[in-house]
């Protein structure tokens, strides 16, 4: 288990200057670009971006960013987290992927979604009462594009292909996973399929999800697929002190779910609710790199994760803290997880 890999996700939440404005979609993106070579500098493996439609997060088209990234970058995996398949068209996505992938050399990754917000849906012209057939028929087709040979395929949601072959061809294939939230049926489906499973633990302890891992494994045994990797998402901060990172994360993460909770009739964020959230049994890895890296093994063992993704960002926190940030993963945190997993 000292393999695990440890990369980073960001939304490109619209964060804040030094001086506590907050700074434009164009900057946020920009700095989501310098943070994603900063994740390379200091020696991540992964680092996603995720695609929304809504004024709380830049990023809408993040095969861009990404493709921006790989310019500057030379070893970081660079992927989504997620693309909202639903709301896309599978071939449209491939293409963008396998684009990605070359001028990267091979670096591209994408995590498949439904996404946690709707906006894509009426956005793009399509009907939430066709939530799960989107889904599930969009994620069929991509599953045989990723064979990169001549298809033919029907369904309701989309153009039938007859014979249809896609373009550009990668060299080695391209890394696809799906993302979950806690659903047993999205689970089965991600292993029937044969996607990489990135489960997304946003709330409660990680042993709560451990049932899923099993579940992914089983299903994936079933199935008569070969072994396919796990990983976790989670937001996260760190600072050098747990009461220092604390501060800093608190602000922009009940700013965040309190937006998001009136949209959805949660109630107030808090700051007890935080305390508990970055306890252990919380699903939010901010602290100390010490506190962080022994929360992250922990997880690893739980779900028997090859990957960790620290979502970075969370609401408008400082650019200048989220650089600390990242170079405190990558330089404090990582070996300490590799330590502490090396000595089981």
């Amino acid at each position: 288990m000292d393999t695990v890999e440890l990369g980073l996700d960001t939304f490109g939440d619209i964060s804040r200057g030094d001086d506590g404005i907050l700074l434009s979609d164009a900057q946020t993106i920009r700095n989501v670009v310098d943070q994603a070579v900063l994740a390379d500098q200091v020696g991540l493996s992964f680092f996603g971006v995720g695609e929304h439609h809504r004024k709380d997060f830049a990023v809408t088209s993040p095969e861009i960013v990404l493709a921006a990234a790989a310019a500057r970058t030379n070893a970081i995996h660079l992927g989504t987290a997620v693309t909202v398949l639903s709301s896309d068209d599978p071939v449209r996505v491939y293409e963008r992927f396998a684009t990605l992938d070359a001028v990267s050399n091979g670096r591209a990754e994408v995590i498949l979604g439904r996404g946690s917000f709707i906006e894509s849906f009426p956005l793009f012209g399509f009907d939430l009462r066709d939530y799960e057939v989107l889904f599930e028929e969009k994620l069929d087709l991509f599953s045989q594009l990723l064979l990169e040979k001549p298809l033919t395929w029907s369904g309701t949601t989309r153009a039938p292909l007859d014979a249809a072959d896609v373009y550009p061809k990668t060299e080695n294939g391209l890394t696809a996973w799906v993302g979950v939230g806690g659903s047993p049926e999205s689970v089965v489906r991600a292993a029937r399929y044969g996607f990489g499973l990135v489960l997304a633990i946003i709330g409660g302890p990680s042993h709560r999800f451990a049932p899923f891992a099993d579940l992914y494994r089983r299903s994936l045994e079933s199935f008569e697929r070969p072994t396919l990797p796990i990983s976790v998402h989670s937001p996260g901060h760190i600072a050098e002190t747990d009461q220092q990172a604390w501060d800093e994360a608190y602000e922009g993460v009940a700013e965040l779910n309190n937006v998001i909770g009136a949209e959805r009739g949660w109630p107030t964020y808090n700051r007890l609710r935080f305390q508990h959230d970055v306890g252990p049994e919380g699903a939010l890895y901010v602290g100390s790199p010490e506190t962080v890296a022994r929360k992250i093994a922990d997880t690893v063992r739980t779900i028997g994760a090859s990957r960790f993704q620290m979502k970075f960002a969370s609401g408008s926190l400082a650019h200048s803290k989220l650089v600390s940030s990242i170079e405190l993963y990558g330089t404090r945190v990582l070996p300490l997880v590799h330590d502490m997993l090396a000595s089981d």
